[in-house]
């Protein structure tokens, strides 16, 4: 890995693995499968892909594209699509079944629901991912169990509530969360459906990162509705990295060695995909503390080990961003130029833009962002994914102004 520079509070470093193995576990045929089984759930819609033509002729790129999961069911987040699948395989391991061979409505039938009658989900999370698990719980007839780490914002406490679950606020940080969640699930017989895996336990986390190439898939089917084949560059946010390495790992196998240059983006605070690869080992390291920062849903201090080796062998380049870089992202799809669209995004969908706008703009970041060939050809794709899911804090950065520029600091 080569050194990481540090500019305006940013740090990036650039990934010179060279023996990398393709992700068979986000193959084309397993996303069509889960696209299917999507489908099949009442209420499924393609998510909006946002094209911010103002936006792009601004900064100096060709096309700027947001994918806006914020309407994903309903739920204001994308991670419903990770919950619903993992836990419909759950239930069709459990009765014996192939859920290639079902469908949503099958496992709400009366026959399934006498045979799944008493399960109980459980998992811990920011926010999204627990309203996720407790919905598609609720639309299965089970119960669900919801575990959140201290601090977490009460709108996102009650939206797990109103989802069906049983919520308990913690005083632990988010890793911890987790640790007592698996906990739980062993002392009473729940299912644990966690977004992040451990050794002995990657079954069910995988399956969630299969459940998120649905809005990847749908992503490249309308890029290619305005004809564009394939973005040159995308952005992928991580806490744990499950979403940036399904989204990065299906682009691997579906464009081969001519997949987009990826650049993983993180909270300064909770940057352990980036200490990960500034260390140069090739192993997962952690992140340990408080992982205080506004990014709730990516402030996870370990790893998924089994994503990491995706993002360690296919990402170009790995981000630390101090705050200020996502709330300038949210403050920049709130103020739309010309006839762009507004879009609302959480602090956690909206740093990747946040960091292109700083990129293509600021002199002192030139070195990389020319070594990421970032120019006027460049078509950028990003997830937004999450809304106002904190509305008090998405209010005080876009009324507010909180969390300012810092340039003048440096």
């Amino acid at each position: 890995m080569n050194k990481d520079n540090e500019t305006f509070g940013i740090k990036a470093i650039s990934n010179t693995i060279k023996e990398r193995k393709f992700p068979e576990m986000l193959n084309e045929n397993i996303v069509e499968n889960v696209r299917k089984f999507h489908l099949s759930i009442e209420g499924y819609r393609v998510t909006p892909l946002v094209c911010l033509d103002g936006l792009a002729k601004e900064l100096g790129v060709s096309k700027v594209s947001v994918k806006d999961e914020s309407y994903r069911f309903g739920l204001n987040a994308f991670k419903s699509l990770g919950g619903t699948f993992a836990i419909a395989k759950v239930i069709c391991e459990k009765l014996g079944i192939d859920l290639n061979h079902v469908n949503f409505d099958y496992l709400k039938s009366e026959d399934v629901q006498k045979k799944i009658e008493g399960m109980v989900f459980v998992t811990a999370t920011d926010g999204n991912h627990g309203r996720g698990v407790a919905w598609a719980a609720t639309q299965l007839g089970c119960k669900s169990v919801v575990y959140l780490p201290k601090g977490a914002a009460q709108r996102r406490v009650e939206a797990i509530r109103e989802a069906g679950a049983q919520v308990e606020v913690t005083d632990l940080n988010y890793d911890d969360a987790v640790r007592l969640a698996s906990k739980k699930g062993e002392e009473n017989g729940w299912y644990l459906v966690q977004d992040t895996a451990w050794e002995g336990y990657e079954k069910i986390p995988n399956w969630i990162t299969q459940g998120y190439t649905t809005m990847a898939d749908e992503a490249l089917e309308q890029l290619k509705s305005d004809g564009i084949q394939k973005p040159t560059h995308v952005f992928l946010q991580a806490g744990v990295g499950s979403m940036a390495g399904a989204v990065l790992g299906y682009y691997v196998n579906k464009f081969k060695g001519k997949y987009p240059i990826t650049i993983i983006v993180e909270p300064e605070k909770a940057a352990c995909i980036y200490k990960s690869a500034l260390s140069g080992d090739g192993k997962p390291h952690f992140v340990t503390g408080e992982l205080d920062t506004i990014m709730a849903g990516l402030a996870c201090g370990e790893p998924n080990p089994v994503t990491w080796e995706i993002l360690r062998d296919f990402a170009n380049t790995y981000v630390s961003c101090p705050d200020y870089v996502s709330a300038r992202g949210t403050r920049i799809l709130a103020n739309p130029i010309g006839n762009d669209k507004k879009i609302i995004s959480g602090e956690s969908g909206s740093v990747g833009i946040g960091l292109l706008s700083i990129l293509m703009e600021k002199t002192e970041l030139k070195e990389l962002k020319n070594s990421l060939g970032l120019n006027e050809e460049s078509v950028v794709l990003f997830f937004n994914t999450e809304g106002d899911t904190d509305p008090e804090n998405y209010k005080k950065i876009v009324y507010d102004g909180k969390y300012p520029s810092i340039f003048n600091e440096y």
